[in-house]
């Protein structure tokens, strides 16, 4: 087996686990910034299998300058999703914190 037959090639920032809705920054984020082992990992995602978590950190290392800046864009987007969600929150959201305001207000006036 090809080592990249154990990924689905969505899009050049969408690769996954073969048959996993799960993104290989993922496994990445767990292995490369958090220093977890293939085996830590499987418990955390219980979807991927540990040769797929084993098959993804071999394919980070014989490509890794091509999934840092995977990964590096991969955070990035999600501190700008981060950012936007907290200057400019859904109308869910500024409900929920306005609820959350007047039971503080109450609870201290009483």
């Amino acid at each position: 087996m090809v080592l990249e037959d154990y990924f689905d090639f969505l899009a050049a920032d969408d690769i996954r686990p073969r048959g996993t809705r799960i993104g290989i920054e993922s496994v990445l984020y767990e292995s490369v910034h958090n220093g977890r082992s293939p085996e830590q990992i499987a418990e955390l995602l219980p979807v991927v299998t540990i040769e797929q978590i084993y098959a993804s950190v071999l394919y980070y290392l014989r490509n890794r300058a091509v999934l840092d800046a995977y990964l590096a864009n991969w955070l990035e987007s999600g501190r700008a999703s981060r950012d936007l969600q907290a200057h400019q929150p859904s109308p869910a959201v500024s409900r929920l914190r306005e609820r959350i305001a007047r039971h503080e207000s109450r609870r201290r006036a009483s």
